[in-house]
Parts: C-alpha cells; structure tokens; sequence
C-alpha cells in the first residue's frame, strides 16, 4: 500500500478545510504521510487559545459577511481570501520532521523562480532590496505518534483588509491567551506578477513528490465529495459551530463605563467559555433597580448580541417607568459587545 497520499480541496469553506485537517490528523493512519493543499474565501483564522474580541473587528466582520474559524494549532490571527494558499503537512513519527516540510515549500517556490528563506521558527520571507519582508507563517502540532505542520502563502491576498478585520474595537479586556503579532508582510505577486493558487498548488505537490520519489493520484475533495475521511460530517458541524469559534474563547473580563445625562454607568463582564458567569452593574441613578435586575438576567448569558437584546428586552419590559434611561443604555452596551 502506497503511504504517500495528496489532498486538493475545491472548497473555499473554512469551516470544511479545517476540519478536513483535523480528520486527517486526528483519524487517519500515522503510517501514511499526507499533503493537503487549500485556500478559504473571507475568514479570519485565529489560533486555538484566542479571544476573537480581543483580535477582531467583529462588528465589521459580520456587516461584510466575513466569517471566523478557529484552529486547533496555536499561533495568531490571520486574514484569508482567495489571495492565500494554504499547506498541511502531515507524517507519522519519527518520519515527522518540519524541517522538511518548509524546505518543500522552498523548493516549490524555488521552481516559480522565487527565493524564499526560512526565518526564524515559522516564517517565511522575501528580500526586497534591503527589506526582509514575511509572505508565509506556520503553526505545528505534534501528538504521540504524529505531528502536522502548515501555513499560509501570501500570493495576492488584499492586505488592506486584513487590516479591517484585524483591528479590534477598542475594549476594556483583560484577556488571557495569545495576542497577535503584527509584522512586515507582502504578497508574492509583487515579485512574480502571474503567480496563482493553481500554480503554486501543482508546484508544492511536485516538490512533494520529488522529495520522496513517490507518484500518486490527487485525490480532489469537497463537501459532496469526500475521499475516506472518517467523521468528517460531525466535525465540520464542530467546527462551524458557536460554541467552537467563540465559546472556546479562554476566561476574560471585560469593563466598561459610560456617562449618561440621567447617570454614570459601569459593567464588568466575567467571560469564560463565551458564556457571562459574573455580571455586575454600578450606577449612580437614581433607580438602580433595573441595572440590578439586568445583572442577574446576564448571568449565564452567552456573551453575544443576541443573547445580550433579549435579556435587555426582558429588563425594559420589566421596568417600563425607564424604558428611556434603558433603551439608551442598550443602545451603548450592545455597541460595546461586539
């Protein structure tokens, strides 16, 4: 049995291309060594131990239809869109080795005719006369008897609004986890103007194939269409899931105050698993009642929009006397969650 096999995803769905990589490292045999090439269309990927309201402009994410996943593997936040091509690398142990897999990914530049260098851990970068500019980051992970390792090559990819999705609101987060590192990027194009996801797709499984002397058949996947990947429809539902982009969400708190004509108002929101556990309202209004009452409504809430305006209505409709002082409060408080 050949143990060598390639992967294509014709997919662009995040939520399916991860969870295709989680298939693959989680169910398939360590004795096969695997290349999977993809690319997502709008999406910011965060790393497995990030707060996506401490990384991103959600607000703006969900007016432009971009959509979040997060990742099983660690590392930062990134924008994709049809621009990136991304690489999993995936080997049994003690085969398993990143130093091979990024020296592929080299070689398959090298045959477009670009130079690329490692740098550092995980990155991958260009010179540009004296400026050393990153086009590729990785991430790996490793369990007892395998390890994958990928990334993302940057080829055309619209850098102007990775900046969009990347710049949070600000907010008073105390946030545990990783935070993104921001670096000096730029897409291959500029130094290879045809350059596209279908070019170095072929070049990246050349080089893989050259490496180890091995000939095989592409095996193109996509939703309807899945090649001997056990579990993938209960994983893809995981992956696409709330509880796993936002709920996975390490503990935070978040603070906030704001003064209104009628009073000054203060939240502190203890956060964990994206579900509120603690909620506590100061004020100094004459009738604290209401903003004591939301309190313990929003304890147990999922940390969200629309969990937040129904508690929110519940508390109106409860105290119709300030329906005023709480629909301008609501108006704030919804705008500062998200």
């Amino acid at each position: 049995m050949n143990k060598t096999r390639i992967l294509v995803s014709t997919s662009t769905n995040p939520w399916f291309n991860l969870a295709v990589e989680e298939v693959i490292f989680r169910k398939m045999d360590p004795f096969h060594r695997v290349l999977f090439v993809w690319r997502n269309a709008e999406t910011v990927v965060i790393g497995r131990a990030q707060n996506p309201w401490r990384e991103c402009n959600i607000e703006r994410m969900k007016k432009d239809n971009i959509k979040l996943a997060r990742r099983q593997s660690g590392g930062g936040a990134v924008f994709h869109d049809l621009g990136n091509t991304n690489f999993t690398f995936m080997a049994g142990k003690p085969e398993y080795d990143k130093t091979v897999s990024t020296q592929v990914v080299i070689d398959a530049l090298k045959q477009l005719d670009i130079n690329a260098i490692a740098n550092g851990r995980n990155d991958l970068v260009v010179e540009e006369g004296e400026i050393i500019r990153k086009f590729s980051g990785s991430a790996y992970r490793e369990a007892k008897d395998r390890g994958f390792h990928h990334g993302t090559l940057l080829l055309s990819a619209d850098l102007s609004r990775l900046a969009n999705y990347l710049t949070p609101n600000p907010k008073k987060l105390a946030a545990k986890g990783i935070t993104s590192v921001k670096s000096r990027v730029t897409n291959l194009n500029t130094l290879k103007p045809d350059i596209d996801h279908d070019r170095v797709s072929d070049a990246l499984i050349n080089a893989y194939l050259e490496y180890y002397q091995d000939q095989v058949d592409i095996e193109y996947i996509s939703p309807e269409s899945v090649s001997n990947l056990p579990s993938l429809e209960d994983t893809f539902k995981l992956y696409s899931s709330w509880e796993w982009n936002y709920g996975y969400t390490p503990e935070f708190t978040h603070s906030m105050d704001e003064r209104f004509d009628w009073g000054s108002v203060e939240v502190c929101l203890n956060v964990l698993k994206g579900q509120i556990v603690e909620a506590n309202i100061y004020t100094d209004s004459l009738d604290p009642a209401p903003f004591e009452s939301l309190a313990f409504l929003l304890n147990k809430c999922e940390y969200n929009q629309l969990e937040i305006t129904d508690k929110m209505q519940q508390t109106i409709s409860e105290f119709p006397n300030n329906s005023d002082q709480l629909v301008e409060f609501s108006h704030w408080f919804l705008k500062e969650i998200e």
